[in-house]
């Protein structure tokens, strides 16, 4: 059922704990979402809970807050749980409890999963943790080795159901929910019901209060919604222009697949973009190192599929680009909800394939709102926005100071060499832009190409082309280029190992960007790829102790 909602709540009124109230003022928040408005009471009087609220709404604070303020802090056995479908989420929600928990000094917050090592997360449980954030897998293993006891617990709250039940772990869920204590607490929050989901409800929460969040018009409203009929141009070189043209801050490109993280990614870096690749086989360090490195602004896209971006919240994605459509509108609202948050403006572009058509009024039906057709943006759009971009560039290092040194030598220069300082400027200009050339080339943005080229046909860079190897018989493996070295690794093609897999887990782990990954040939049982000459001792250890297709990469230097 709906509940009424205050247009006046405030936090304060909610009876939550003072030091909590002092973390949420700390965090800057003033006014409760209406999922807050609804959760927290009876979550605070301990009464069960079943919640349907989209990614954005604030659900995480929802139930952070009263368990929070209900925490026993002398009581150093978990009396919290909470499951997660990814370690994303898991890491998201854990840092929502310390934050807003900050004014609690014996506060203590373990995030338990996969891909993490087993002694950090013992010591974190020895140390004692009032709260556990975590994912089925992981906290099921704990708990079988009782290094994890649920005595303590007063709550378990299930986080994103649906998307536990798309990842095949609603057995897990149930399993843990089996070991609770029987009394303890229980809340299950959700974007959609489905029937196995609300199963779950009825089987494990006792007379639990409904609370129904659906998306208002005002939620979406700080967004914008376009659409591209895909047509002519590649994908990825229209996505290419609309990135060019836009005026954006951080981007996200959201694909249905593994591999398309990877091929749509080394695609716009070789154009020149500063993107990263985010996807469920990439190992849990490279991931955190990602998100991080797109919160700083050391990259500014991320290629990602729905469920390796599940619970990533980063302020400044400005524009979300659908680059697939997903398989239901559900994902679409969860996906552009990454955008215009806060009271900030986002903008939302869809690539629409001709049959997808029908698509788009279940869309407008779910989002109430009417999507608007876009064109490829003219050579001239784009011209205009690399210019406004090297103005603020320049704009950036004159008020960063210190020039005075450097503009001695440039008019000593100049009148060395009896030239205009204007020129100087340029060839200056011209070296911090490199050889790409400033204005578009006037090309027609709507020429055809061959939509149907896949990978290897139209993956170069530098005039080298990853390719899947032929057998030794067939073909010798060509030398190894001037400045590269050539690697062994022991996963090969009877692993189901691909070539993006190695460019992959090298560029994420190494921090080597793709277009320096050279020549890469698969065979049966190994694979070779040429990389730059002089690899440090570090990167060569981290290496040999990555994971690909379930075998260590295992990598050693060849003779050749």
């Amino acid at each position: 059922m709906r509940n009424p909602l205050s247009s006046d709540c405030r936090f304060g009124q909610m009876g939550l704990d003072p030091h909590v109230l002092s973390g949420i003022e700390k965090a800057g928040y003033d006014t409760p979402t209406p999922i807050q408005q609804l959760a927290v009471p009876p979550l605070m009087e301990g009464t069960d809970v079943l919640g349907q609220a989209r990614t954005g709404t604030g659900k995480t604070a929802a139930f952070a807050l009263p368990l929070l303020s209900r925490i026993d802090l002398d009581n150093n056995r978990p009396q919290v749980l909470v499951l997660t479908p990814t370690r994303e989420l898991a890491i998201q929600v854990a840092q929502a409890f310390k934050t807003l928990g900050v004014d609690m000094k014996k506060l203590n917050v373990a995030t338990i999963y996969g891909g993490q090592g087993y002694g950090t997360q013992l010591n974190q449980l020895k140390r004692g943790a009032h709260i556990v954030v975590g994912t089925p897998g992981r906290l099921m293993d704990h708990m079988r080795k009782k290094t994890l006891s649920l005595a303590d617990l007063f709550c378990a709250v299930l986080d994103e159901a649906d998307e536990m039940l798309h990842m095949g772990f609603i057995d897990d869920v149930e399993w843990i929910l089996e070991k609770a204590p029987e009394n303890a607490q229980k809340a299950l929050f959700s974007a959609t019901m489905p029937g196995p989901v609300r199963n779950i409800s009825k089987k494990y929460l006792t007379r639990p209060k409904e609370l129904t969040i659906t998306p208002e018009n005002h939620e979406l409203g700080a967004i914008t919604q376009r659409y591209w009929i895909v047509k002519g141009a590649r994908k990825v070189d229209a996505l290419s222009r609309i990135l060019e043209a836009a005026s954006s801050d951080g981007v996200m490109v959201f694909v249905n697949t593994r591999q398309a993280t990877l091929d749509v990614a080394r695609e716009l870096e070789i154009k020149g973009f500063k993107v990263e690749a985010l996807n469920g086989d990439i190992a849990q360090n490279a991931r955190e190192r990602t998100i991080a490195r797109l919160k700083s602004g050391n990259i500014d896209i991320l290629v990602a599929t729905d469920v390796a971006a599940r619970g990533l919240d980063v302020d400044r994605i400005t524009h979300v680009v659908n680059y697939d459509m997903p398989p239901k509108t559900e994902p679409y609202i969860h996906r552009i909800g990454r955008t215009g948050r806060a009271g900030r403006q986002g903008e939302a572009i869809l690539f629409l394939r001709p049959k997808e058509r029908w698509m788009l009024k279940h869309i407008e039906r779910a989002t109430r709102q009417k999507i608007v057709k876009m064109e490829l943006p003219t050579n001239q759009a784009i011209n205009q926005q690399r210019i406004a971009r090297f103005k603020d560039r320049l704009s950036a290092v004159m008020a960063s100071g210190g020039l005075e040194s450097i503009s001695s030598v440039l008019v000593e220069y100049a009148e060395e060499n009896h030239l205009s300082l204007e020129t100087v400027a340029a060839a200056c200009a011209k070296l911090a832009h490199g050889d790409t050339p400033f204005p578009v080339e006037r090309t027609n943005p709507a020429k055809k190409f061959d939509t149907h080229r896949q990978g290897d046909q139209i993956r170069k860079a530098e005039g080298k082309t990853i390719k899947q190897a032929k057998p030794p018989e067939q073909s010798a493996e060509p030398d190894v280029e001037k400045g590269m070295e050539r690697y062994r690794i022991e996963v090969g093609k009877n692993h189901g190992l691909r070539p993006g897999d190695i460019v992959g887990a090298i560029a994420n782990e190494a921090g080597l960007a793709s277009k320096y990954i050279g020549h890469i040939s698969i065979n049966p049982e190994f694979s070779l790829v040429d990389l730059p000459f002089g690899m440090p001792k570090s990167i060569f250890k981290l290496l040999r102790k990555t994971w690909l297709r379930s075998r260590r990469m295992d990598i050693s230097k060849c003779s050749v």
